[in-house]
């Protein structure tokens, strides 16, 4: 049976290839119920490029879709547009709007500011999640999440247009495939310039999840690099921190654990977090660069100045700016010396092996010679 004319058509797009058909519907039909979808689909009445479509179908970038009609109040254009529950102002839409500081076609890099929570929460209703309406195009979609940060730790946030760059983005920071380095004053000096502090942390007990400690026997495994940028006598360092793994409050946790905890970090640190001299009680750690592979293959590669109380501070101590913007960029971790170390290390396991089973064989053979070679130093 022929589709009536009244259908409406729209186009498969990018963000939702390979989605399932009903999926389709619950991302830009919400109120069209699964129920509708399948009657729809046994009457004949969905169509993909044509031909008859059902629920469970794998819909594909460009096709074309024929639905029938709904009530008028919903699609009005290719792609139905969301209706957003409590509207920003127009103060909060040019506030998440200042503070994008770089953008792609499948992403946006924000420079948060420290106070402002990444995501909601029992008692967080102001949040940078909620303020992602006020950067949605014109068909209401608004970009998506793929990382956090703490809500006092400022910086380079990036968030995703869409559901494929989204899952991109997810699955590079999982597998490691991103290189974030922060900026953090710290108190006290570390003995060592440039270290590794390996030390695994777990949720500790009676904080409700909201605080980490070290556990050598339950935690799970935790790696940060750090380097001296500058020192201030003995009173303060100023480091630049990477975190080699995921873990919550890993860079937080693993400073206060080897005796040098971030500046106005009161979690981690307690009273020694904070310095006297006017310098803000304020945490002081700051996402500082971001490189990343977007989806299309192009590197990304943003960097945010630390925000007023950050570099207030920075001037304060004596320190110059631009002693940590010409450090030069961190070696890859694959590249670093415990990693090429531990290679060297296998790789003349396995020579030894590989000459011990030779001479094995060298020994063992030979029944047509004239007999086995010796097994003298070489």
């Amino acid at each position: 049976m022929a589709p009536p004319s009244d259908h409406r058509s729209f186009t498969i797009a990018e963000d939702d290839d390979q989605i399932r058909l009903d999926r389709w519907f619950k991302r830009h039909m919400p109120d069209v119920s699964f129920n509708q979808v399948s009657r729809w689909a046994r009457t004949g009445q969905l169509r993909l490029d044509g031909k008859r479509a059902a629920p469970g179908d794998r819909i594909a970038a460009g096709q074309v879709l024929l639905v029938p009609p709904l009530e008028a109040a919903l699609v009005q254009s290719d792609r139905p547009k969301k209706v957003r529950p409590n509207p920003l102002t127009a103060e909060e839409e040019a506030f998440v709007r200042s503070l994008v500081i770089a953008e792609g076609r499948d992403w946006l890099a924000l420079d948060k500011p420290p106070g402002l929570a990444t995501q909601g929460g029992t008692k967080t209703s102001n949040h940078l999640d909620r303020l992602l309406d006020g950067l949605a195009d014109d068909d209401g979609n608004r970009p998506k999440l793929v990382h956090r940060l703490d809500k006092d730790t400022s910086g380079v946030l990036l968030v995703a247009k869409t559901a494929r760059a989204a899952a991109h983005f997810a699955k590079a920071f999982a597998g490691r495939g991103v290189m974030k380095v922060y900026w953090a004053l710290v108190t006290g000096v570390p003995s060592i310039d440039d270290g590794l502090v390996d030390l695994p942390l777990v949720k500790q007990p009676g904080t409700g999840g909201e605080k980490m400690h070290v556990d050598e026997k339950e935690g799970q495994s935790a790696k940060s690099r750090y380097r001296l940028i500058d020192r201030a006598g003995n009173r303060t360092a100023w480091l630049e921190l990477r975190p080699l793994t995921g873990r919550t409050h890993q860079l937080r946790a693993h400073m206060a654990a080897i005796g040098h905890p971030i500046v106005g970090d009161a979690k981690y640190g307690g009273a020694e977090a904070f310095l006297t001299g006017g310098i803000s009680r304020k945490m002081h750690l700051h996402a500082r660069r971001l490189r990343i592979e977007a989806p299309d293959g192009s590197k990304i590669d943003v960097s945010a100045e630390p925000p007023s109380h950050f570099a207030e501070s920075l001037v304060a101590l004596g320190f110059d700016i631009e002693a940590g913007r010409a450090l030069p960029t961190p070696s890859d971790p694959a590249r670093s010396p415990e990693v090429r170390a531990k290679r060297a290390a296998a790789a003349a396991k396995a020579a030894r092996r590989s000459r011990k089973g030779e001479r094995r064989s060298r020994g063992s053979g030979g029944s047509s010679g004239s007999g086995t070679r010796p097994r003298g130093k070489r």
